[in-house]
């Protein structure tokens, strides 16, 4: 062997991207939801184990009364540091890995951190704003895809 690569026709490589892309099995709306729910209960019980103690520990007070009181500031950024980074490392959080999904860039490429950080912060702050009608999209889309997942090109496909 000396190393070099045989070219493959074009025709050959079409009908293998278009196996590939047809094994694809896309995330639907209601796994997706009890995955969320999961991963709800998830950041609730990191909440109460850590940071809730962590804030009696510094005599603050855990009291949830308006958006910039410290509790409030302490969860938000426990919900969303828990999305992003372990979306960003594993390309799943934990109800997504129960259920046996992840999360992909459409077009192949690793998650960055832009896309990360678009899908988890930007875009899910506004499907949520909008009445949850962002998530909607995913029962209604050919590929299953949020309105976050529109934003940031991604896909949720089962493993």
């Amino acid at each position: 062997m000396t190393g070099e690569y045989l070219s493959i026709p074009a025709e050959t490589r079409n009908a293998t991207c278009a196996n590939a892309s047809s094994h694809v099995r896309y995330a639907g709306f209601w796994m997706r939801f009890w995955a969320y729910l999961l991963d709800l209960l998830v950041v609730g019980s990191i909440n109460r184990l850590l940071v809730f103690p962590f804030l009696h520990l510094l005599d603050i007070s855990v009291e949830r009364t308006s958006m910039f009181a410290p509790a409030t500031i302490a969860t938000t950024v426990t919900f969303y540091a828990y999305f992003v980074l372990m979306t960003k490392f594993f390309q799943q959080t934990l109800g997504k890995m129960v259920f046996g999904m992840k999360v992909i860039d459409e077009s192949g490429r690793p998650l960055t951190w832009t896309t990360v950080l678009f899908r988890e912060v930007i875009g899910k702050f506004i499907a949520k704003t909008i009445l949850f009608i962002g998530f909607l999209f995913v029962a209604f889309s050919e590929k299953k895809k949020g309105m976050h997942d529109q934003f940031a090109d991604t896909l949720v496909i089962y493993e």
